[in-house]
């Protein structure tokens, strides 16, 4: 799993194609009879926003990485094990790497209340207004992808302040699977 999301983290327009295509497979799927082409012209236009707020936040990080995919990608490995880097340069970019995250993140909670509020309001309305068919397809997403990202969340949280703590010598590192 780690080759994979280095190789994604290396080519980030693979992952933006493949994000969009799961995007499409999932509207054709809760919309059924809609042309192919029709979806993934749709799900790419409305996507262009949130793809060109990927691409400044990646610049952002890579910037803060050392400037290149290669160098965000290695940070990102380390951060993922726990390895505290030990050039003087590297920790410097981790640092600012793990600041830049967790000023980012800082409303995360909030967002993830939002999130849940929004998701299960789209359920409520779908179940009184569409078929059965959306309305569970619709119950499924919300509580896979909201699951999803308060457990995503919350270990890449625990994972920023262990590094940060780390960075700054206040003990050592534990990772999700030491705990």
């Amino acid at each position: 799993m780690e080759r994979v999301g280095a190789f994604l983290g290396r080519h980030v327009w693979l992952q933006l194609v493949l994000s969009v295509l799961a995007a499409s497979a999932l509207v054709m799927l809760l919309f059924p009879g809609r042309s192919v082409l029709s979806v993934l012209v749709r799900t790419t236009v409305t996507s262009l926003g949130a793809i060109g707020l990927f691409l400044a936040r990646r610049r952002r990080e890579k910037r803060a990485a050392g400037g290149s995919a290669d160098d965000l990608v290695a940070l990102e490995l380390k951060l993922r094990h726990g390895e505290v880097p030990t050039a003087p340069k590297e920790r410097a970019a981790m640092g600012d790497l793990v600041a830049q995250r967790l000023r980012r993140t800082r409303h995360r909670v909030a967002a993830l209340v939002g999130l849940a509020v929004l998701f299960t309001a789209v359920t409520a309305l779908m179940a009184l207004t569409g078929t059965v068919r959306q309305a569970i397809g619709y119950a499924v997403l919300t509580v896979v992808f909201v699951g999803w990202s308060i457990l995503g969340s919350n270990v890449q949280h625990r994972r920023l302040c262990a590094m940060r703590a780390a960075l700054r010598d206040e003990g050592p590192v534990r990772t999700a699977r030491q705990r």
